[in-house]
């Protein structure tokens, strides 16, 4: 008998072999794509922040879904930039806010084919920049605005249900405040909407990954910043503390935000609950830091992405939420997953 006994490049001699033996594997079935729908516009605009993506016109937001579509992406995610903005986030929750407009047309345009989801929060649409309401706490002479969690509460809801009255099939609650989740399932449960489903933001990080998303959005904060409702980037255990709460809330499917920075956190969510399913957002600094490195010529573009997107399923995530999902569901499409493992 030959030593070593057993050889595990046995396995590896052939890429048809490698692929029958993998252990993760990815699909189009497995993303959402996010889409910037903004007001006032008509004509697509790129994203300087983020090579690739663009803000859509409402009259054209049809042209990416079916893009979209037509690669086997059948969930999508919107975000919307309003025209105006004030201190409440009024067109947040306004049945002619523009991410109630894209919904119903979405939903006329391509009905049972495609997965709405929507992202609820306040940020884009505050003139502050803030994921909630905002009051004056003075105490020994010292004053600062601060977000109010429960009054937001009350406007999430409201943000919710107008989704869902426009055709969400899904509402995603973003601004971490505490209770949000349960606020929002019995407001829809009260307006009848027991099937719209929630996709909690159960674990968002006060992340640096962020800022290009910012960019696109145009929703940074006037003043301060968002580390006092969003996760410190050094804790872990907290973590499986929020999503514990997000389930005992009523969330349907679970979210940790982002993605690369946070593999280990993936896991330990996914072994510490098991059977919910959970996304991981690949944000918008993980995605530029590659479209940036590849125009440069510092890394193989296709390899390194499907690198990613096989690492963050790997660590345990159900669903991506990636802005890859459409170049990758294409190269999946033509088996370029098998040339280049």
């Amino acid at each position: 008998m030959s030593f070593p006994y057993l050889r595990p490049r046995r396995l590896r001699k052939n890429k048809y072999l490698r692929d029958l033996v993998a252990e993760t594997r990815i699909s189009p079935r497995d993303f959402i794509y996010p889409i910037f729908v903004k007001e006032g516009i008509s004509e697509p605009e790129e994203i300087d922040a983020m090579p690739g993506q663009y803000r859509w016109p409402l009259e054209k937001v049809h042209e990416i879904v079916g893009k979209a579509l037509d690669v086997g992406v059948h969930n999508i995610l919107i975000f919307g930039i309003p025209s105006e903005k004030d201190e409440l986030g009024s067109s947040a929750y306004s049945s002619d806010g523009i991410v109630q407009k894209a919904v119903r047309k979405i939903r006329k345009e391509f009905g049972n084919e495609v997965v709405i989801h929507t992202d609820v929060c306040l940020c884009h649409y505050t003139s502050h920049g803030h994921c909630g309401l905002l009051t004056k706490k003075c105490r020994d002479g010292f004053c600062e605005h601060v977000v109010d969690n429960d009054p937001t509460l009350e406007l999430l809801a409201k943000v919710a249900v107008s989704h869902a009255e426009a055709g969400a099939d899904v509402v995603a609650p973003s601004s971490m405040m505490d209770g949000m989740v349960r606020a929002i399932r019995e407001a829809l449960d009260r307006a009848g909407f027991t099937d719209v489903a929630i996709m909690s933001y159960a674990a968002k990080y006060a992340s640096a990954f962020y800022g290009p998303f910012r960019a696109a959005a145009d929703n940074a904060p006037a003043h301060g910043d968002r580390r006092t409702y969003q996760m410190d980037p050094r804790n872990g255990e907290e973590a499986l503390k929020e999503v514990n709460l997000d389930i005992e809330e009523g969330a349907d499917i679970l979210m940790v935000k982002p993605a690369l920075s946070y593999l280990d956190v993936i896991k330990r969510v996914k072994d510490t609950f098991p059977y919910y399913p959970l996304a991981a957002y690949n944000v918008s600094g993980e995605y530029s830091m590659v479209k940036f490195a590849a125009r440069n010529g510092l890394v193989d573009e296709k390899k390194i992405i499907l690198e990613i997107l096989h690492s963050i399923r790997r660590a345990g995530a159900d669903i991506v939420i990636t802005y890859h999902a459409i170049e990758a569901s294409e190269w999946l499409k033509e088996g370029l997953d098998i040339d280049l493992f």
